[in-house]
């Protein structure tokens, strides 16, 4: 089954320190409606013109989104992405503060880098969103999976310790999913039509018939 998305009271000191997250099941004490969320970059691929644009919400944490880019993306991708049928777009859901450390990690190397970090996120998922772990232990994990892709140690410590940075993150999450009602991972939107996940057989139909109309 998906899982809920349980969002709590913000908190992120993730290099350095700990990641603490005070989980009340609702949404984050403060009120982050008025948060400025223009400086959150779209992360997205294909072009912007395109007949279909697919927006996948998805959480780093999230076992079913971790299975979706080991498969159906990947041939999403060679299919309608690099043929350049379709614009992709991935917005970042927060469960809990390991999605969003991994987000900011991500998002560290920019937009042409985001989503190769983002695979490896996902391709080593078990190992670092691993519940067994401490908050230390997670930190440690994402940490080496930062320097795999290249980043240093003061790029990942800025990117993960900059907790204004958390709070847009959270904010922008918030008005995308209100938008589309979003209330599990992976969600699909194909031209502000909302779907579950799916298998790829299922999706290529989907897409099909919308880039026939």
């Amino acid at each position: 089954m998906d899982r809920r998305i349980a969002i709590g009271a913000l908190g992120l000191a993730a290099v350095g320190g700990y990641l603490g997250w005070s989980m009340t099941g609702d949404t984050p004490s403060d009120d982050l409606s008025d948060v400025d969320t223009s400086s959150v970059v779209e992360m997205a691929m294909g072009p912007e013109d395109a007949k279909v644009t697919l927006i996948e919400y998805a959480s780093f944490t999230c076992p079913h989104c971790a299975n979706f880019h080991k498969g159906p993306f990947k041939q999403l991708k060679t299919d309608y992405i690099d043929t350049g049928k379709i614009r992709f777009v991935y917005r970042d859901v927060y469960f809990d503060p390991y999605g969003l450390a991994a987000s900011q990690l991500a998002r560290c190397g920019g937009a042409d880098r985001f989503f190769g970090i983002a695979d490896m996120l996902y391709d080593r998922q078990a190992v670092w969103a691993d519940r067994s772990l401490s908050a230390a232990g997670v930190n440690e994990q994402l940490v080496k999976i930062g320097k795999i892709a290249g980043l240093s140690s003061d790029e990942i410590e800025a990117c993960m310790s900059d907790e204004e940075h958390s709070r847009v993150l959270v904010a922008w999450y918030q008005k995308n999913a209100q938008t589309h009602n979003v209330d599990a991972t992976p969600t699909l939107v194909i031209n502000e039509q909302k779907y579950s996940n799916m298998n790829y057989t299922d999706l290529k139909t989907i897409i099909e018939a919308k880039l026939a109309q």
